[in-house]
């Protein structure tokens, strides 16, 4: 079975660690170890990053935010591959859980209803690592660039997203 762990140290990379962020363009406006405030106002984490009060101390509402808001949604726990889990989970972080769901489901012939179950979770773990990952990496990249043709303002982000999708085939 998948662990939390190692999952959470790549993506943080991925997200530029415990870094605060504002990004001109950026939809979820001011970020904090890849947390958004936009989408997430209630975070409690950000009464610390308000009173720059960073380090240490936030570094467990850092991993429970990720592990509570992605990786159990994905149930990451019982994908047996490592690396699957950990793909579908950075790729949850940036895309949302729903839209990293609904990609893996198609991928391994679900119903892509964006959530996981039972049933796509056996699906998932009867697939091969290289089989899954290459497919799952194609449809990301598919996905990120249908957002910038319809936003022609995303597209500074594209690359970005692309060399976070290739990061995942290494």
């Amino acid at each position: 079975m998948a662990e939390f762990d190692p999952a959470f140290e790549k993506m943080i990379r991925d997200e530029g660690g415990y870094q605060l962020t504002n990004i001109q363009g950026d939809r979820g406006g001011q970020t904090y170890a890849g947390i958004a405030r936009n989408p997430n106002p209630d975070w409690p984490g950000w009464i610390l990053v308000d009173r720059k009060e960073f380090g240490a101390s936030l570094t467990p509402i850092v991993r429970e935010f990720y592990r509570t808001q992605f990786w159990d949604p994905i149930r990451g726990g019982e994908i047996n591959e490592q690396v699957i889990a950990e793909s579908i989970f950075n790729f949850a972080v940036n895309a949302g859980v729903g839209v990293a769901v609904k990609l893996a489901q198609v991928i391994v012939g679900a119903t892509p209803d964006g959530s996981i179950g039972p049933k796509t979770v056996d699906l998932i773990n009867r697939c091969t690592e290289t089989g899954f990952i290459a497919s799952y990496a194609i449809a990301k990249i598919q996905r990120y660039a249908n957002i910038c043709n319809r936003d022609r303002a995303q597209a500074k982000f594209l690359l970005g997203w692309v060399n976070r999708t290739l990061a995942g085939l290494k």
